[in-house]
């Protein structure tokens, strides 16, 4: 399921305008190394990753829509950010992974 998710993300910034086509490859990037972290995470966890995976999501979403919304993007950023906090240090890479995600989308002056 959550290749289904990666793909559907990655088809979605695809197809963005609110993304520069430079920056796409790096949001890539991260959501592979995201998807790494969190099949780790679902070995042990599944019920966390599914939660940290549906945040990626929303947060993907608000970040691409024709209009943003920002309210609601800083909202998902920071459900994103709270679904991993708990695991700073049983799985740092990947809070640092959720970090840069959040720091990516929020940089991106939307």
């Amino acid at each position: 399921m959550l290749k289904h998710t990666l793909a559907k993300l990655e088809e979605k910034i695809k197809t963005s305008d609110n993304i520069p086509n430079d920056k796409k490859q790096e949001y890539y990037d991260l959501l592979n190394r995201l998807n790494e972290e969190v099949s780790t995470l679902a070995e042990t966890d599944l019920e966390k990753a599914e939660s940290i995976k549906k945040f990626t999501k929303a947060s993907a979403h608000e970040a691409t829509r024709d209009e943003v919304n920002q309210n609601l993007l800083e909202t998902s950023l920071e459900g994103l950010y709270e679904s991993v906090r708990e695991f700073q240090s049983s799985h740092s890479r990947l809070v640092d992974t959720v970090n840069d995600i959040c720091i990516f989308l929020s940089k991106l002056g939307i």
